[in-house]
């Protein structure tokens, strides 16, 4: 979800720092201590400059800033939100949440906190109530983050013609060039490969890097179509790129399937190793990912009864709908099919049409013994998006064969 925390928003907020540093040089040369405006400002450049680069010591930094605008001016609405945006980025809803709820009793005219408070809402399971605030968004202040999470809420909802339409006005909101361009327009590019219309994606990425040269998260998403089309050296080329400027345990992931897709299982081991070693640089900078790491150690066959675990963590923690499959699959894994099952069902509550969902409740119920309603899942996926996984898409095929 992790496309809806204010990728836009704190781009455009970023924008107007004006610090280069931590501290300011007055005219004679001596440092000046920064003010509570400019710590905000670096607080939020520090936020955007992790979005950016991936690089994890940028949320430290940012809190720090934060941090000392708040003992400057403790009821600072606006360096408050940067906290909120930052616990999310974090992983840390709760927080997010708490913090976003005393903005709006400081400052409720303030358009962005119903944003971040929905996006808290979402990844607590408090669905309904995040999507008013997503609503009240749109009404308060239409664009692009506003119309990006409305399209979020559709898609979970399985509305997925008035998913892309809402991705579209914001791509309209967000005008023809720059970074929030780009991000829009991956954003209903992946919209459109979720549902396997390839050749929309495609034309969604190649926009997006016509609009921003090299960015990565198009890059990303246009090896995907690559490998799609069975074009791995491409799909290899490009995903390269991406995690050479930024080095995401996603793209680094996705570049060992990659490899081991083509023939390469030890170039695909040696990215698998990366992956473990950015999540502790993340762990270390304070940010959550028992979910993301057990979700990829559950797909790659490593510690699966120690993912178990951190999938159990995750989900009291963050008790979505993203969770829930996430805890399933891993129950599955481990053999704990009914248990699975149970919680397949949880992740399914929304009507969400998402292949890998589909396919994980299949697998369940394999397990379980039930064949016929396990080939009737994997046909769901497959139709839903027939390159749905390069690890797992193959297994259904095979299921149905």
């Amino acid at each position: 979800m992790k496309r809806l925390l204010l990728a836009g928003a704190v781009a455009a907020i970023a924008a107007t720092a004006l610090l280069a540093g931590g501290t300011l040089r007055r005219e004679d040369g001596a440092s000046a201590a920064p003010s509570s405006r400019q710590l905000v400002r670096l607080g939020f450049r520090e936020l955007d400059a992790a979005r950016r680069t991936g690089e994890p010591g940028h949320y430290t930094r940012s809190e720090q800033a934060l941090r000392r605008a708040l003992d400057a001016e403790p009821n600072d609405a606006e360096a408050l939100i940067g906290l909120a945006s930052l616990a999310n980025s974090r992983h840390h809803f709760r927080e997010g949440l708490a913090l976003a709820r005393r903005v709006q009793g400081l400052s409720p005219d303030t358009a962005l906190v119903y944003g971040v408070i929905g996006d808290s809402l979402i990844e607590l399971g408090r669905y309904d109530e995040a999507f008013r605030n997503f609503e009240r968004l749109g009404a308060v202040k239409p664009g692009l983050t506003a119309y990006s999470r409305i399209s979020y809420a559709r898609e979970l909802l399985g509305y997925t013609d008035g998913a892309i339409a809402a991705m579209q006005l914001a791509v309209d909101s967000a005008g023809d060039a720059g970074e929030p361009s780009a991000w829009a327009r991956t954003q209903l590019g992946k919209l459109y490969f979720s549902k396997g219309r390839t050749a929309e994606a495609e034309r969604q990425y190649r926009l997006a890097l016509g609009s921003y040269p090299e960015y990565v998260h198009a890059l990303d998403a246009l090896a995907h179509v690559e490998a799609a089309r069975g074009r791995f050296a491409h799909a290899i080329s490009l995903e390269r790129r991406a995690v050479k400027q930024t080095p995401l345990p996603q793209f680094v992931g996705a570049l060992g399937d990659l490899y081991r897709s083509s023939g390469r299982p030890a170039a695909a081991r040696a990215q698998f190793r990366l992956v473990g070693v950015l999540d502790r640089l993340f762990v270390a900078n304070g940010v959550a990912t028992d979910l993301e790491l057990a979700l990829f150690n559950v797909d790659h066959g490593v510690r699966i009864r120690e993912s178990l675990d951190r999938a159990r963590r995750a989900q009291r923690e963050r008790p979505s709908i993203e969770a829930d499959d996430v805890l399933a699959w891993a129950l599955a894994r481990n053999g704990q099919c009914g248990q699975g099952l149970r919680f397949s069902t949880r992740a399914l509550r929304l009507g969400t049409r998402d292949a890998p969902k589909f396919f994980h409740r299949g697998m369940i119920e394999r397990c379980l013994g039930h064949e016929l309603e396990a080939k009737r899942w994997f046909r769901r996926a497959l139709r839903t998006n027939p390159n749905f996984s390069l690890v797992w898409a193959p297994v259904a095929r095979k299921a149905l064969s």
